[in-house]
């Protein structure tokens, strides 16, 4: 595939990954509907807060379909790799509500065991409501993880780490109603702190990608990258491999190292064949630039050092 056909393809990309956000947001507002208002009905912290992390689910989506709007924007003078780091942040803001999410439901629990009252009022129909958005989270967790893998996206893929956070959320608070149900209205803010736990996991999970993606962290392995250099026709070494980017959108540069007795066309097509079977290996690779380097005693010094240091 080649770097027109590449850029198409992230475009289609970017559109399904947006259709799935609209459809994850819909269902998620309806979830949350359901969950705040019965809750508030029957004075339940655990239902209420879990109404609340549902919104958050919801305003995740809003911050995800946000930074593909703008990591969709093409490249621009002042942005010459183009505006995918945008979909990454857009990561790291769901997990830093997932972080908001865990200190509302945190902050509410303690305030419940500080002064528990009489406890929410438990019904059959509670059991129904919270049966059915756990059902529908369900759902909307398992689309998102499949189009995640399928699509490559970080947003997805945080997002539906959000989701599956607002299921144990749900489990729990199902838990705290059957005990509450049977007399023991404690229960209902004490798992609300265990779920506390859970979603700040959840929160860490979607921060550590989303940092590393941030940080420059490499896109793909050297040594992956100098397996497949090193079986091209006329290259006798390559060393200052880098890379970076998103898990979909990765940019390598390495230095290739050929005989210095070959002719300046010679050369540029070895670089330019290089560039070719890098970019075809790696399907996240969108684009490689190999800088040519006669093997000369320097040039192999420089190698050997990268060798010792274990950078290739």
């Amino acid at each position: 595939m080649g770097y027109a056909s590449r850029r198409e393809g992230a475009a289609d990309r970017t559109r399904a990954v947006r259709r799935v956000l609209w459809w994850v947001l819909a269902l998620n507002v309806l979830v949350a509907v359901a969950k705040l208002a019965y809750g508030m009905l029957i004075d339940s912290v655990a239902v209420t807060a879990d109404g609340f992390h549902s919104l958050f689910d919801g305003a995740s989506n809003i911050i995800g379909l946000l930074g593909l709007g703008l990591a969709a924007r093409p490249a621009d003078r002042d942005h010459p790799y183009g505006h995918g780091k945008y979909e990454t942040f857009a990561s790291a803001a769901i997990g830093a509500l997932l972080l908001l999410a865990a200190w509302r439901v945190g902050s509410a629990s303690v305030t419940r065991l500080m002064d528990p009252g009489a406890g929410p009022a438990v019904d059959a129909v509670s059991f129904v409501v919270m049966l059915v958005t756990l059902g529908v989270n369900i759902v909307v967790t398992t689309m998102e993880r499949r189009a995640a893998v399928r699509l490559g996206s970080q947003v997805l893929a945080a997002d539906a780490s959000h989701t599956a956070s607002d299921v144990l959320v749900t489990l729990g608070v199902i838990g705290g109603l059957a005990a509450v149900r049977l007399g023991y209205p404690i229960a209902d803010p004490l798992l609300g702190l265990l779920v506390t736990v859970f979603i700040v996991r959840a929160a860490i999970r979607v921060l550590r990608p989303a940092t590393g993606a941030l940080a420059d962290s490499a896109g793909v392995e050297p040594e992956d990258v100098t397996a497949v250099v090193l079986g091209v026709e006329g290259v006798l070494g390559c060393h200052d491999i880098r890379s970076r980017g998103t898990g979909s959108e990765v940019y390598v540069d390495l230095h290739v190292q050929v005989d210095p007795a070959i002719s300046v066309r010679a050369g540029h097509e070895i670089a330019e064949r290089v560039e070719r079977a890098v970019h075809d290996a790696f399907d996240d690779v969108v684009d490689v630039i190999a800088h040519l380097e006669p093997l000369d005693a320097y040039q192999a010094r420089k190698t050997a050092t990268q060798e010792e240091r274990g950078l290739l």
